[in-house]
């Protein structure tokens, strides 16, 4: 989570050789807490946990509490908001044994995150993604967040909420849980908010943190123009963080001169008053001190999507080396300007995940007023197109990554420059997990952006490819969603129909597993109006093959057949064989579900030729096995039986010994019925037989029953059915 508070580092995770402070300065006012460093706000501690304890509203009115209690710490951006909300979270974490969860409100560009992909997030941290189906809306999540909470003690870190509109869908309906919630001001509508409002730091505390930074010598031997320091940034904790790391980084400059110089900067435009001009000044006295190339990097990283950024991304954006850059991240973090982001692994070990770091919150509009008042809009453009290319790039090789038993992908892999290559899959699905909030905001930061739309296309569709080559579906598809919605923002945009029918026949996929097939069946719809205008033939079959499916899901099998009909005859006038040979097989299975036997017969056995002159046998031996069963309803057992032991003799010689013992269980319900038991008990011998071999998958046998209904065989494990 991102915090607004400069205050808040971690020491204990700077970069190699970077030193905050001098180890021989100890400062007794600040304390090193999980959550990092903090100081002061004894008073404001005490009284929120007061808060905790105190009788709510609905207990005095003699109810139950509906909700959990609601805190409220309110403040300016930089005013030390986010890092009192972790020390609170920390003290309290014994007493919510569910653990601590944290969401960020409010993106780095400014704008409110939806609540949907807050809620999402939370149930992933839940561990209830099951109840989270991809494009589930934010009514269906916010419910999922609240029954996954029920029954639990977790405390909630909202932080850098926008209003009460981004804060009360969240809400737990659990008593045992806590709201922290962290804000610019009030939040209206929400009922019974205990609000604590921040000011400044305390002239002590905030001179502790000064220290912390620049060292007691100088402020032992000034602590009058420690005081003035403080007065000038009025006590924020991230502008005396700045302050701090100028002084830390020109060690023969005085604290007197670092007052002298704030006093003399001028008052930033836009920042009249005394509101947003302490951390302004603060910021410029740092950043004017920066060589060329260190200022130029400081100002693109207003670019870098939400989430932590690495001296990869600090490369491409200033067109440097990877080096450079992390020496320049380096320095940023010991002057204050970034904060380190903890990552998994030991830093320098072998495979372990580069340092990646954070621009605070509360610096992240002040950095893009200046990347918009000293670079020029192409030099932005050039910038982010390079940040973009080198995401793309990455993603390419993490999916590569997933594929390297091929000799090929070895060898693809290793043509890429070392920075790009990733040792193992492990290796690279901890980066795309740990990099996925970040991946995601580039996506729909470069679809937003209009201007990169082939470069945003490329994205999303490796991202798109990472994601399912080292993500499980049901973890995959949500953000899968997401993507294919953008690509559908860019081809609506663009007027491309082929990419418009691939994007909403992808969205109709991901409807349907989630089991929303109306909306599915209109994406579908959609989706072939598409392809038609583009003349695409494969997206057009595709698209009627999937309208025919999902009027096969609705049990709607006259529209379902006419569909698979359409679809066939326009394979058919391709000459395309394998697809006529998939569609005479799901052709069947419709008129079998509808009992339309005859034709399911004719179908199956069109089906059989088809797989014999592509030289299938496994899916000759198939279509015989669902034709023997059209036969049995037909009322001719004996040619269901001959055609039965066909079947069998064909998988048999295809080496598939799964499929074999299939057919002969279905022969063995057949002999079963025409009061044959003795042959029906060898068939399953047989069958028996091949399962137990190491070659045979053993598994779960499909079969259709005497009135045309679909019957389970149980076996010894778990495994597929006989169908084309």
């Amino acid at each position: 989570m991102e915090t607004d508070n400069l205050a808040a580092v971690h020491p204990e995770r700077v970069g190699p050789g970077v030193r905050p402070r001098r180890p021989d300065a100890p400062v007794t006012g600040v304390a090193l807490t999980g959550a990092g460093l903090f100081t002061g706000r004894d008073r404001e501690l005490k009284e929120l946990r007061a808060d905790i304890a105190r009788t709510g509203l609905d207990t005095l009115s003699g109810r139950k509490p509906p909700r959990s209690r609601v805190l409220l710490i309110a403040g300016r951006p930089g005013s030390g908001r986010t890092a009192l909300a972790e020390e609170l979270a920390r003290r309290l974490e014994r007493d919510y044994p569910d653990g601590v969860l944290r969401a960020r409100l409010t993106d780095a560009d400014g704008t409110s995150v939806p609540t949907d992909r807050t809620a999402r997030a939370l149930l992933a941290d839940l561990g209830a993604t099951a109840t989270a189906p991809a494009g589930a809306e934010e009514d269906e999540l916010t419910a999922a967040l609240r029954a996954a909470l029920a029954g639990r003690r977790v405390l909630l870190l909202l932080d850098d909420a926008s209003g009460a509109a981004s804060v009360e869908p969240l809400l737990p309906d659990e008593p045992g849980c806590l709201v922290v919630a962290v804000a610019r001001g009030p939040l209206t509508g929400v009922t019974d908010v205990r609000p604590c409002t921040l000011g400044g730091l305390e002239t002590a505390a905030a001179v502790d943190l000064l220290e912390w930074f620049a060292g007691p010598t100088r402020i032992t031997c000034d602590p009058m123009a420690a005081s003035a320091v403080v007065e000038e940034c009025v006590g924020q904790p991230a502008a005396l963080v700045l302050v701090g790391g100028w002084l830390a980084a020109h060690p023969k400059m005085s604290v007197a001169d670092a007052a002298r110089r704030l006093r003399e900067l001028p008052v930033p435009a836009g920042h009249d008053g005394t509101t947003g001009r302490p951390l302004a000044r603060a910021l410029w006295l740092a950043y004017e001190a920066l060589p060329a190339l260190n200022a130029r990097i400081l100002r693109l990283l207003a670019l870098a999507p939400a989430g932590p950024a690495d001296a990869h991304t600090a490369s491409a954006l200033a067109g440097c080396s990877v080096s450079a850059a992390q020496a320049a991240l380096d320095d940023f973090v010991a002057r204050g300007l970034l904060r380190p982001v903890p990552v998994d692994g030991v830093p320098g070990a072998p495979g372990a995940l580069p340092p990646q770091y954070q621009v605070p919150g509360c610096l992240a509009p002040l950095l893009r007023a200046l990347l918009e008042t000293q670079d020029r809009p192409a030099e932005v453009e050039l910038a982010r197109a390079r940040m973009l290319e080198r995401v793309v790039r990455q993603l390419h090789s993490c999916r590569a990554a997933a594929e390297l038993t091929d000799p090929s992908v070895r060898r693809r892999v290793a043509e890429l420059p070392r920075p790009l290559r990733f040792p193992s899959a492990r290796v690279a699905e901890e980066w795309l997990r740990s990099r996925l909030p970040a991946l995601l905001a580039a996506a729909r930061l470069a679809v937003e952006d209009g201007g990169l739309d082939t470069l945003a296309r490329r994205l999303v569709s490796a991202l798109t490819r990472a994601l399912s080559a080292h993500l499980p579906p049901e973890e995959a598809g949500p953000e899968q969603y997401g993507l294919h919605r953008l690509v559908l923002d860019v081809a609506d945009r663009r007027e491309m129909a082929l990419e418009k029918s691939a994007a909403l026949l992808n969205l109709g996929d991901l409807d349907t597993g989630a089991g929303r097939v109306r909306m599915a069946l209109d994406r579908y719809r959609e989706a072939l109006q598409a392809a038609r205008a583009c003349g695409d033939p494969y997206a057009t079959s595709r698209s009627m093959e999937s309208i025919a499916a999902s009027y096969q899901e609705l049990a709607d099998w006259a529209r379902a057949t006419d569909w698979y009909r359409r679809a066939l005859e326009l394979r058919l006038t391709r000459g395309e064989l394998a697809d006529e040979a998939r569609l005479y097989g799901r052709l069947g299975a419709v008129h079998a579900l509808a009992g339309e036997w005859g034709e399911a017969l004719r179908t199956w056995r069109a089906a059989s030729a088809a797989c014999r002159r592509l030289r299938d046998l496994p899916g000759h031996a198939r279509a015989l096995s669902e034709a023997a069963v059209a036969l049995e309803h037909l009322g001719r057992p004996q040619d269901a039986v001959r055609t039965g032991l066909e079947a069998a003799e064909g998988a048999r010689r295809a080496g598939d010994g799964r499929l074999e013992a299939a057919v002969r269980l279905r022969l063995a319900d057949t002999l079963d019925r025409l009061a044959d038991p003795a042959g029906a008990e060898a068939q399953r011998r047989t069958a028996e037989g091949l399962l137990r071999e190491p070659a045979g998958l053993v598994g779960a046998v499909e079969t259709a029953g005497p009135m045309g209904t679909a019957e389970t065989v149980e076996a010894d494990g778990a495994g597929g059915a006989v169908q084309a």
